[in-house]
């Protein structure tokens, strides 16, 4: 199989924004009298805010008339949590000059809004390195479903056959593999014994890891 794309993911993988998204989470949960517990948060890992709030909403039974503005609220708290003390995950540097090295095209398939999706790649100096990006946020579905891994596609004028997709999360990975995309994880040290991560193509612990080598064998 030829390969000459690769399509990043961005929360979790790219910035390490899981935490943010979580305190925001936690925090606007809180005003409503909800917590979760990091084992909560792993089932909607992947899922749009929209998606992600309405997930809860119905688990605990809430009045929908609050989602529109806890959704708002969710993201508006991450942004400003990136922007003040977002960090690249370790490897980024890394993974994006080997892609760049061997004249990859390169594109960014994220479930997050547009909004939060270009305040964090401005803040992270990774504009100018993208040659695509993508949203699923407003599509009718989101990741597991593979449509923002198939516009990201389209978008870079590549088949889905000859692209590789970087993921930190189970819907992810089923996203891009739906796609007919090969999947690589990178999933958090707590999960990475996960059984679920086999439907991968490869599994590896850090974005610096990535070299020649593992690339040949996918």
């Amino acid at each position: 199989m030829d390969l000459n794309t690769v399509i990043f993911d961005l929360d979790g993988l790219l910035v390490d924004s899981e935490p943010s998204w979580n305190e925001a989470a936690l925090e606007v949960f809180g005003q409503l009298g909800i917590t979760l517990d990091k084992k909560q948060f792993s089932l909607t890992t992947g899922l749009r805010t929209r998606e992600f709030v309405q997930w809860w909403f119905n688990h605990f039974k809430l009045d929908p008339v609050h989602l529109p503005q806890v959704e708002k609220d969710i993201v508006d708290r991450v942004t400003n949590k990136i922007l003040n003390s977002g960090r690249a995950q370790p490897g980024v540097a890394h993974i994006l000059n080997f892609f760049i090295q061997r004249k990859f095209k390169i594109g960014l398939a994220s479930s997050s809004p547009m909004s939060l999706i270009n305040a964090t790649i401005d803040y992270l100096g990774l504009r100018d390195h993208l040659h695509a990006i993508s949203s699923a946020a407003e599509l009718t579905f989101g990741k597991p479903h593979p449509q923002v891994y198939l516009d990201c596609a389209t978008l870079l004028n590549s088949s889905p056959t000859n692209c590789l997709a970087f993921e930190d999360s189970f819907n992810g990975m089923i996203s891009a593999k739906a796609a007919r995309m090969k999947c690589i994880v990178v999933p958090a040290s707590w999960q990475f014994n996960d059984k679920r991560w086999h439907a991968a193509d490869m599994k590896i612990s850090s974005l610096q890891n990535f070299n020649d080598l593992l690339l040949a064998t996918i």
